[in-house]
């Protein structure tokens, strides 16, 4: 018997937390992230079909959500101020991203790397690069929900996380109005109680 320990060490995304540099009300980590980031994916891909005549596959970008950081469990959340502090910063981490996601592909199995790779890793084909860009945004409304629970806990240590998060995704509804619609229809209701939401059912 084999063993390859890729799938062991997904699993270990529980175990990365997020938001280092933050006074958290509650502690998110990387496994429950990627689940919300793969499930707005999703949404604002079947708001996209539904609403706006568009052909994207929003099982796929679930998919590549699913693993869009899977990389930090090998190199940690480094955290946005400083990952963009500078383009020499920022190129510097992206290969420190694509050695900790060669490893990770490395252990698989030989016959099923090229799969995951497709789903680890940018590639040039145009469905990928536009599917990436819906990761992307709904990597952003996981941030802000973040923001907006722990402002509904009365953590105000998110205040300016929120301004510029808030800031990031406006530049995107510019050409995703599927992100106007999530935020227009479903962000209201994020931290309220389960008892308000379930209120308005």
């Amino acid at each position: 018997m084999n063993d390859y320990h890729f799938f062991a060490t997904v699993s270990r995304m529980k175990y990365i937390s997020r938001w280092a540099l933050m006074r958290n009300s509650r502690q998110e980590d990387l496994s429950e992230h990627s689940l919300e980031v793969a499930m707005i994916a999703h949404a604002l891909c079947t708001i996209g079909n539904v609403r706006y005549g568009k052909h994207l596959n929003g099982e796929r970008a679930a998919l590549i959500a699913l693993y869009h950081d899977a990389s930090e469990i090998i190199t940690g959340d480094l955290p946005t101020p400083v990952k963009y502090y500078s383009d020499e910063i920022r190129d510097a981490y992206k290969k420190v991203e694509s050695v900790a996601e060669d490893q990770l592909l490395n252990q698989l199995p030989e016959d099923l790397r090229a799969v995951y790779a497709s789903v680890l890793k940018e590639t040039d084909d145009e469905e990928d690069i536009l599917l990436r860009k819906y990761v992307k945004a709904a990597d952003k409304l996981s941030a802000l929900i973040k923001c907006v629970e722990e402002e509904s806990a009365g953590n105000t240590e998110f205040r300016t996380a929120y301004a510029s998060t808030r800031k990031s995704i406006a530049e995107m509804e510019k050409e995703m109005p599927e992100l106007t619609d999530f935020i227009n229809d479903f962000l209201g209701s994020y931290g309220n109680t389960l008892d308000e939401l379930l209120s308005r059912a």
